[in-house]
């Protein structure tokens, strides 16, 4: 049996080829770093518009080449855009009407390229205790900073760097400003887990489905007969009332997580299945104010992810499931009325049973 994998859809897979890792940097020339932020977000706003014009990306990008003069830049931006009009034209509400863009964050960023010997306009390179930055300026030279990760993630940077230099890996890298500026590398999912996995006692080939709430935690173990081992809810109730930030809601819900985990490992499991959110295009909103509060605050996506690392980092196994039907269905009405499950329990367990079967198909 093969660990620490990631099984899921082409879209998840994607979804987790980087994690990333997040510094505050000091810029020696802050000014001319703020002008490609500036340049690189008017960019974004103004192709949103176009796009939706029905705009292409070869037009866009020769008519913004004036604003922002850096291709690789340029090029980054459009995508960004991109994405921001695909996820709006997919949230159109119940009369059909487009949900507008408001772009609030001031950054800019580079995808990376292996060939570039891991990005063309934003490089680093290890020293003892900081990272130095270099951040190319398209009307100028570059620009320096020094960036403080933590001594825990040099070996890891100090790796990268090698690999990118000898052009084995390239990695995505932002700039962002709120409150003061921050640079965010996007390292190889491969590389962060040889640095930062621990390894877990072997298990009995347990699966634990997981069903993840605004509220509320359910998970739902079942054996490899699909016989139901154990299930367990851990509770957040109170991160769903007003007035609570989004920071410590998403604090008590990774606590929540961890928990999760810990308790699964004790019990013997070795494959976690969580709903597979990378293939729902659209949120579900009720009749419900308050539940449509929830629905708009909560992260999810956020969660799975923070969820997905956190399981292959503990070496589980990490298997994504279509979610259509484990919601809302008569086999979910089903479960509820046999196995006497509130709805999320039932949700989890299956969302367990679904992972059992992809397993089984390719086994």
């Amino acid at each position: 049996m093969m660990r620490n994998k990631l099984i899921g859809s082409r879209e998840a897979l994607d979804n987790f080829q980087f994690v990333t890792i997040n510094s505050r940097v000091l810029f020696n020339e802050k000014e001319r770093v703020v002008r490609i932020a500036r340049a690189y977000s008017q960019v974004v706003k103004s192709a949103i518009k176009q796009l939706f014009d029905g705009k292409s990306i070869d037009e866009l990008t020769k008519e913004f080449y004036n604003v922002l003069p850096n291709y690789i830049y340029l090029e980054t931006a459009l995508k960004q855009a991109k994405t921001i009009t695909d996820g709006l034209l997919d949230r159109e509400d119940e009369k059909g009407e487009i949900i507008h863009a408001r772009i609030r964050r001031f950054w800019f960023g580079s995808r990376g390229n292996k060939s570039d010997k891991g990005n063309r306009n934003i490089k680093f390179h290890v020293l003892e205790d900081h990272v130095l930055i270099k951040v190319k300026d398209p009307w100028g030279k570059w620009v320096f900073g020094k960036a403080y990760f933590g001594k825990e993630y040099l070996p890891l940077l100090k790796e990268l760097e090698d690999l990118a230099s000898k052009k084995v890996e390239g990695y995505g890298a932002v700039v962002s400003f709120k409150d003061y500026p921050m640079i965010h590398l996007q390292v190889p999912l491969w590389l962060y887990l040889k640095h930062f996995s621990s390894l877990k006692p072997n298990g009995y080939g347990l699966i634990a489905g997981f069903d993840l709430n605004s509220d509320r935690l359910n998970v739902v173990v079942i054996s490899k007969d699909g016989e139901i081992i154990a299930n367990k809810t851990w509770w957040y109730s109170d991160v769903t009332r007003p007035g609570f930030t989004k920071g410590k809601a998403m604090a008590l819900r990774l606590n929540a997580l961890s928990e999760s985990l810990n308790f699964l490992s004790r019990v013997g499991v070795d494959y976690v299945v969580f709903e597979d959110l990378f293939l729902v295009k659209r949120r579900r909103f009720t009749r419900s104010k308050s539940g449509n509060r929830k629905v708009s605050r909560f992260a999810k996506r956020q969660m799975l992810a923070h969820g997905v690392i956190k399981s292959l980092r503990l070496c589980f196994n990490v298997v994504l499931v279509n979610p259509k039907g484990t919601t809302n269905s008569e086999e979910h009405e089903k479960v509820m009325r046999e196995k006497g499950f509130d709805r999320h329990t039932a949700s989890a367990y299956l969302i367990a049973l679904k992972g059992l079967g992809m397993l089984n198909d390719i086994k």
